[in-house]
């Protein structure tokens, strides 16, 4: 890939990072706390899917 290429696809990236990083930093500030019943929530149907993917790996 030309040089001036790679140039054209860095920048749209710096600005987006520019634009979208103190917007980030005011949701996480700004965000509710989570709960351990959240976590539970969040970490129960995680570890369903691991182990469903580890029954198929198995089972080829």
């Amino acid at each position: 890939m030309e040089t001036w290429m790679k140039f054209a696809f860095a920048i749209p990236m710096v600005l987006m990072a520019i634009y979208l990083f103190p917007r980030a930093k005011q949701m996480l500030q700004n965000s509710p706390k989570g709960s351990s019943d959240d976590w539970k929530a969040f970490l129960l149907p995680i570890i369903g899917v691991a182990l469903f993917i580890f029954l198929l790996i198995k089972m080829v």
